[in-house]
This record gives C-alpha cells, sequence and structure tokens, in this order.
C-alpha cells in the first residue's frame, strides 16, 4: 500500500514525494509506504486548517459538529476489524488489544460528541447593578496533535475528539513508526463529511513536528511520547507562547501489601506489565511487594510469566506481541543486560524470545527481576518493554517514600483489602491516576494525566474539553450613563 497525505480534504502528494517504509515488526516485511511530508506541506496543511477554522468550523454549531462526530464513531466501529488488523501489523500488538481500542476510540467521538453543544459560558454578578458581565468559551483555533506509536487511534481519539468538539480544527502527525491506521482513519473523516481542512494529516520524521511546533500559526500543541520529546515540544512551544499538553511517560509502581487479595494481585502485576508488551505509558514497571508476602508473590508471577502465549499478533489466541520496532528492541535489550550488571536478580526471561513462528518478530521473553533497589536504572527508566522490577518493602511508610522516589508520577497500583490503608496510600502517592485493586483500568468520563516529568494537562473526561479552548469575557453598560472620566462635575 501506498499512502497519501491529506490535506484540505484531498488526498494529496508532489511529483519529487519521498517515503518511508511501513515495517512489520512480525514479519520484518516492508508492508506500506508512508509519505514523508515537505516543508511545503506542511505549510498547506496549515493554511487548510487555518481557512477552515476562520470560514466553516468556528461558525459550525456545536449541535453539527456533534452529528459529524457520531457519524465518525460509526465508522470507526463499524470497520474496527479492519482497523485493529492494520494497527496489529504496524505495531505489533496483539489484536485482541487493539479491537477493544477501536470501539473504545469511537466511545471517545461519541462521549465529545455530546459535550459539543453544551459548551456554556457564565454570567458574573457584578457591584454595579447596571452592568452585565458574562464569559464565553471559545476554541483555541488550530491544533497540533501528535500521538505514539504504540496506540496511535486510541491515543488520537484522547486529542481529536475533545480538540472538534470544542470547536478546533487540527493537524495530525502521528509517529514515523505507525502511521497507516491513522491515514486509513482519515479516510472516515472524509465519509463523513466534515468539512474540508477541518482535519488534515501529514506523516514523516522529526522534521516535520518541527515545522508545525514552531509555526507561529499554530493555537494548541497536544503531544504524547517521551519526556525527552517532551521538554523540547514544551521549550519550542515557549518561544511562541503556544498552550502545550504534554502526556509523557510513567515508571508506576504498583503496590501488593499482605492484606491483599495475592491471587487477584498477582493477575493484576502480570497485566500492569506484560500487557501490551509492556510498551504502555501506565506499565506497572515497578512492583513493590510487602515482605510478608514477597517469596509467595515471585513465585506465583515467575510461574505466570512463563505460560504467556507469544505468536502472531493478528492470532486471538497471541498473549503477547512483539516490539515495536527495532530501535525500540535494542532500547530494551540493553536495560536488560544493565539490569543484570547493576546486580538485580533475574528471575525469569531476559532473552529474545525464540521458537515456532517467532524467529522473524521482534520478541522478548516476558522478563522479570526479582530484588531490585529504587536506585537501580532498572527503577528509574521508563524501559518501554515487557520488563518487570520487583522491589520488596517492609512497611506502608517505605512502600510510599519507594513509589514516590521517581522522577515520573503516572499512575499507580494499590493491592489491599484495608480500606483505610487504600484510602491512605491512594492520597499519598504521587500520581494523576491511582488503580485500586485493578490496572490498566479506564473510562472515557475519567480525566487521565501525570505530575512531574509525566507531564501536564488531561485527557478524557470533560476536564479534556478546557485544553482546547479558552475564555472571553464580555462586560456590557446598559446604564445609559455618560461615564465621561475626564469631565469635572460642578
Amino acid at each position: 500500500m501506498k499512502y497519501s497525505l491529506f490535506i484540505g480534504g484531498e488526498w494529496t502528494t508532489q511529483p519529487d514525494q519521498h517515503y518511508f517504509p511501513a515495517i512489520n515488526p512480525y514479519s520484518q516485511e516492508v508492508w506500506a509506504e508512508i509519505p514523508q511530508a515537505s516543508e511545503a506541506q506542511v505549510i498547506d496543511a496549515i493554511d487548510s486548517a487555518r481557512a477552515a477554522f476562520n470560514q466553516v468550523w468556528s461558525k459550525t454549531s456545536g449541535l453539527e459538529r456533534g452529528k459529524l462526530m457520531n457519524r465518525l464513531a460509526d465508522l470507526l466501529d463499524a470497520d474496527a476489524e479492519r482497523m485493529s488488523i492494520l494497527e496489529s501489523t504496524d505495531n505489533g500488538k496483539v489484536i485482541r488489544e487493539t479491537s477493544t481500542q477501536m470501539h473504545m476510540a469511537a466511545r471517545a467521538y461519541r462521549f465529545f460528541a455530546g459535550s459539543a453543544d453544551k459548551l456554556s459560558g457564565k454570567v458574573f454578578p457584578l457591584d454595579k447593578p447596571n452592568i452585565l458581565d458574562f464569559a464565553q468559551k471559545q476554541a483555541l483555533g488550530v491544533a497540533v496533535l501528535i500521538t505514539a506509536w504504540n496506540s496511535p487511534i486510541a491515543l488520537l481519539s484522547n486529542k481529536l475528539a475533545p480538540a472538534l468538539a470544542a470547536g478546533c480544527t487540527v493537524i495530525i502527525k502521528p509517529s514515523e513508526h505507525a502511521s497507516v491506521s491513522t491515514l486509513e482513519f482519515a479516510k472516515f473523516i472524509e465519509q463523513a463529511g466534515f468539512p474540508k481542512g477541518v482535519v488534515n494529516v501529514v506523516t514523516g520524521d522529526y522534521k516535520v513536528g518541527k515545522w508545525l511546533i514552531n509555526s507561529r500559526r499554530i493555537d494548541k500543541i497536544s503531544f504524547t511520547g517521551s519526556p525527552g520529546v517532551g521538554r523540547e515540544i514544551a521549550s519550542d512551544a515557549g518561544r511562541n507562547l503556544t498552550p502545550v499538553t504534554l502526556e509523557l511517560g510513567g515508571k508506576s509502581p504498583n503496590i501488593i501489601f499482605e492484606a491483599a487479595d495475592i491471587n487477584k494481585a498477582v493477575v493484576g502485576a502480570l497485566a500492569g506489565i506484560f500487557g501490551a508488551t509492556g510498551q504502555t505509558c501506565i506499565a506497572g514497571s515497578r512492583l513493590l511487594v510487602q515482605k510478608t508476602v514477597y517469596a509467595d508473590v515471585v513465585d506465583k508471577l515467575v510461574a505466570r510469566a512463563k505460560s504467556i502465549i507469544l505468536g502472531d499478533p493478528l492470532d486471538f489466541k497471541t498473549e503477547m506481541g512483539t516490539l515495536a520496532n527495532q530501535p525500540q528492541f535494542d532500547r530494551v535489550m540493553a536495560l536488560i543486560k544493565k539490569g543484570g550488571d547493576d546486580g538485580a536478580v533475574l528471575a525469569v526471561g531476559g532473552e529474545r524470545a525464540t521458537g515456532a513462528g517467532l524467529s522473524k518478530g521482534l520478541f522478548i521473553q516476558p522478563t522479570i527481576f526479582k530484588d531490585v533497589d529504587n536506585s537501580m536504572a532498572l527503577a528509574r527508566e521508563e524501559i518501554f518493554g515487557p520488563v518487570l522490577s520487583i522491589i520488596p518493602f517492609d512497611t506502608e511508610d517505605s512502600a510510599i517514600e519507594i513509589a514516590n522516589d521517581n522522577d515520573y508520577g503516572l499512575a499507580a497500583g494499590i493491592w489491599t483489602n484495608d480500606l483505610n490503608q487504600a484510602l491512605r496510600v491512594s492520597q499519598a502517592v504521587h500520581a494523576g491516576c491511582v488503580w485500586v485493586n485493578t490496572y490498566r483500568a479506564s473510562a472515557m468520563q475519567a480525566p487521565f494525566g501525570g505530575f512531574k516529568d509525566s507531564g501536564f494537562g488531561r485527557e478524557r473526561s470533560l476536564w479534556a474539553l478546557d485544553e482546547y479552548m479558552t475564555y472571553k469575557n464580555v462586560m456590557i453598560d446598559f446604564s445609559g450613563e455618560d461615564r465621561d472620566p475626564f469631565a469635572v462635575k460642578g
């Protein structure tokens, strides 16, 4: 498949268009060609989004925006199977997860469609009774949405749904490591009947993102990715005073207390790190286990990890897929080696997975290190792979101290049947999302985002609308009085 860019409602290329390959991480075969956008094409996308905002979208009622978004959700739902196959082929995530994510993304468009005609303002009573003062919510304008390769359509829905509901036009820049599903999604935009230029998609490497971010004609940037790139984006955006939402990484503590249902906690810990092959910002990559149940938890986790089924991501029997791309595979393997060099005890895994149907794919065995110290790189750096670090602790206070001793603050898990303990720890841990007796659960009504190096701003929930809106205050004097401040009163 050879793709084009989606700019101004048209599929477009230029005569000297450059392309780069999309490589299937399971078969290592090139299966699509993705256009590398030029600076001129990026400018065209900005022009299209700006014109669509000024001339059409800012004048489109919330009711009409909502109708289009509901139509978009219907199209995605109806074609979810094909879309999940495309995404799993592109990034190696198992289809049992990508298929669920397609329907969750459709849910996002429906959720925010219901908000598009309810963006009310507020009237403020003033000290002077003959002045009416009210504030209106207004769309910021043109938003740049930059997504990561691990869950392109799901991550896009977190941004695009509130942006459209708020009344923004957008330019989407997916990761160069997984662009196919986003380009296919743009076809739904076309079929749903969105005005030309409301949604644009440009693909390519970091230069494309730089051109977008450094433009003074952009009103909002939303980025999902690594803290390093997030810092660069915030710095570049700051020079233009462009507001930014950053959804970055995590090194999330998943805490098992002795008061937990151990079997349930083990399943939660397993899903928290090996779900999505560990390639998720909310991965419970630091498992803190109270010493009184430490040995039991380690034994159960090792046994379960050995039974995880690796294989073709398109097979619903497969429980864990590949790493998404070669650079990420190499990085994870290097960090596994460093973990052993630093003195952590390898309990299971640690190697490239081999065997029937695995030889070509970027597979890494489900890997568990035990007796990890929180100062080790295994516990400090976001590995973004199927690598679990188990850290023992003595008391509740020490668990909280270890959990918070990290640069990240995205998510945390707490496993305990002691309600008082659950409430104490959930209040004390520094994380934007805290789960109790569950992990990696999500809901469109609940806000999502983190603290510290995990970024700022919130996605999902009605709070996400504020990321794409600003407030205009209007003051009207209806007294009929001549308020000349320079008039001399006799």
